[in-house]
């Protein structure tokens, strides 16, 4: 597959990399030359330097011969026109990357059908949208849904004092016989692991568990998680994300708090939100904050424009008291630093991107698809398609590529965890974790 990739900022350069690596033939549009001269060192790729709006420019890159299109440069403009100019080729898949609210609403007059874009994204609204799942499920540092809800994949930490700490998976499954789960992955020390009966778990592993919904409860008893929504909460940055989180909240018994440094910004959000309590003040103000009860706080979401102000008004709330933190970060190679720094969640604008993104790129028949924090395996739902190799065969025998695992099966609208012996047939959905490495053999293997 040929893809065009204008901007080459952190979403843009991010891309590249997940892509490139896969073999896909990438080519990278941006106006400035450094950058682009870095990155072609850097990774397999083909670099064009101009402005990605420019009909001249595009037709150089070769866009007469792409598959998929992605603007995702800074300026809506920019990315709507080049979007707009590629429609006179013969371009697959276009995708915009868009920060205006009226472009993203449903009702919206220059909608995704108008403008002739397959799919518009917002890194903001759906990093908005994943700290409100991770607000619903608080012991968990990762979250994915399937199966419209149905399947969860939930990422936990196994602290210090953690019971099963020692015991292999084969000794946690003895102890429950009745609780429908399955362990996906071990990430450990950054190597991401597909367990085994024989694995024993860790002080300090994040493990990932796919689930039904309704036996969440259950699953994390099991595992001696309790989530439970909190009762007071901190934004730290009224901007697009805090504004999108505190509203979506209004509406739940949940304290709310907002801190945000700008007046003008404070009396937006004084209009605008009528459930929650605006302070004007500077998020790593330590004694007004304390003042206003921050080292009472359940959790703290800081998600201002500086990554700065982010990490250490996180780390100055829990070092007072604050239970528990969401920050949002630009660098994505902090992750592995701020795990260690008690930074609970970690959000980065560019994995949002690519769990919005990713599934255009896959040859199979794609229903969702959600990358795993700071590693390179993914998670997809995918159609079984109509052939013989896969008409009602029991899993232990459907020989699925090494580095992938079935963590449960969609049939007819309903899930359910499976077994080796479940049947698999033609018209099921199966959600599988698999590493990088075995991504083209997955793809391979679904095809009809």
């Amino acid at each position: 597959m040929r893809i065009m990739i204008v901007g080459a900022g952190q979403v843009g350069q991010y891309l590249c990399k997940k892509f490139s690596s896969e073999g896909q033939e990438v080519v990278l549009i941006d106006k400035n030359e450094n950058k682009l001269q870095r990155l072609e060192r850097e990774l397999n790729i083909l670099t064009v330097q101009g402005s990605g709006a420019s009909a001249r420019i595009l037709a150089e890159a070769g866009i007469s011969k792409t598959d998929l299109f992605i603007a995702v440069t800074d300026s809506d403009e920019v990315n709507l026109v080049a979007c707009f100019v590629s429609r006179h080729y013969n371009v697959k898949t276009r995708i915009a990357r868009v920060r205006s609210e009226e472009l993203l609403m449903h009702d919206s007059v220059l909608n995704e059908e108008v403008l002739g874009i397959d799919l518009i994204i917002s890194p903001d609204w759906a990093m908005a949208d994943e700290i409100i799942k991770l607000i619903q499920v608080s012991e968990a540092f990762d979250t994915a849904e399937f199966s419209d809800g149905q399947v969860l994949l939930l990422g936990y930490i196994v602290h210090d004092n953690h019971p099963f700490i020692g015991k292999s998976l084969y000794e946690i499954g003895q102890l429950s016989a009745d609780t429908q789960y399955v362990m996906t992955a071990i990430i450990r020390k950054g190597e991401t692991i597909i367990p085994r009966g024989e694995d024993v778990i860790q002080a300090g592993d994040k493990i990932y568990l796919m689930m039904l919904r309704r036996d969440m409860n259950r699953v994390e008893r099991l595992f001696s998680f309790s989530s439970r929504l909190p009762g007071r909460i901190f934004i730290i940055g009224g901007g697009d994300i805090g504004y999108m989180v505190a509203r979506q909240l209004e509406e739940t018994p949940i304290e709310i708090k907002v801190v945000e440094i700008d007046k003008k910004r404070c009396e937006f959000l004084s209009e605008n939100l009528s459930n929650c309590i605006v302070l004007n003040m500077d998020g790593l103000d330590a004694q007004a904050l304390i003042e206003e009860g921050i080292d009472k706080a359940d959790l703290v979401i800081a998600v201002t424009r500086s990554a700065t102000t982010n990490i250490l008004g996180s780390l100055l709330a829990k070092h007072h008291g604050a239970k528990r933190c969401i920050i949002k970060i630009t660098r994505h190679d902090f992750v592995p630093m701020l795990d260690k720094l008690g930074i609970d969640v970690a959000l980065s604008p560019r994995q949002v991107a690519a769990d919005m993104i990713i599934r255009y790129v896959r040859r199979a028949d794609i229903v969702s698809v959600a990358t795993i924090l700071d590693t390179d395996a993914e998670v997809i739902e995918v159609s079984v398609p109509e052939s013989k190799r896969f008409d009602h065969i029991p899993l232990k025998d459907l020989k699925i590529p090494t580095g992938s695992l079935v963590g449960a099966v969609v049939r007819e609208g309903r899930a359910f965890i499976p077994s080796g012996n479940s049947v698999i047939q033609p018209g099921d959905n199966l959600v599988i974790f698999f590493t990088r490495e075995a991504a083209r053999k997955v793809e391979d293997f679904f095809q009809a």
